[in-house]
């Protein structure tokens, strides 16, 4: 019986993928934590989830309205900020925001980036065992 590793692991490796991607999401708006301006991006993991496994989120919309331009370097073209690429990156609203209109508050972004380090932890323990599991069926043991 040939066995489709993709359908074993793929789980395990899309939360891998939308984990470290929120990873970076964090550590980003850690970083501009002093820039006048900057607002706070987060990503929904379960709908990152749910469209990587092919189904659209009850709660998102199937289609958007997108922007007539001329040039894809435009504001709103094809090459902007992730809005056509990234649909599960979102704007976190601010407990409190700064004067400057930054929406960062890092003991939050601190929190959160932890809670994801250990959940993508987690799902390494998973796809280990997963592995470990499959190489003792290889082997017999």
């Amino acid at each position: 019986m040939p066995l489709n590793l993709d359908q074993y692991v793929s789980v395990h490796a899309t939360a891998l993928d939308v984990r470290a991607r929120r990873g970076e999401l964090i550590a980003n708006n850690l970083a501009n934590a002093d820039t006048p301006g900057y607002q706070a991006r987060d990503l929904d993991f379960r709908q990152a989830m749910a469209r990587a496994a092919g189904a659209s989120s009850p709660s998102a919309p199937t289609s958007g309205v997108h922007l007539s331009t001329t040039n894809a370097g435009h504001i709103g073209g094809a090459t902007s900020a992730n809005a056509a690429s990234d649909p599960d990156l979102k704007y976190r609203i601010p407990l409190a925001p700064a004067l400057d209109g930054n929406t960062v508050d890092a003991q939050v972004e601190q929190a959160n980036f932890a809670e994801n380090a250990v959940r993508y932890q987690a799902t390494l323990t998973f796809l280990n065992s997963k592995f470990r599991g499959l190489l003792s069926a290889i082997t017999g043991n």
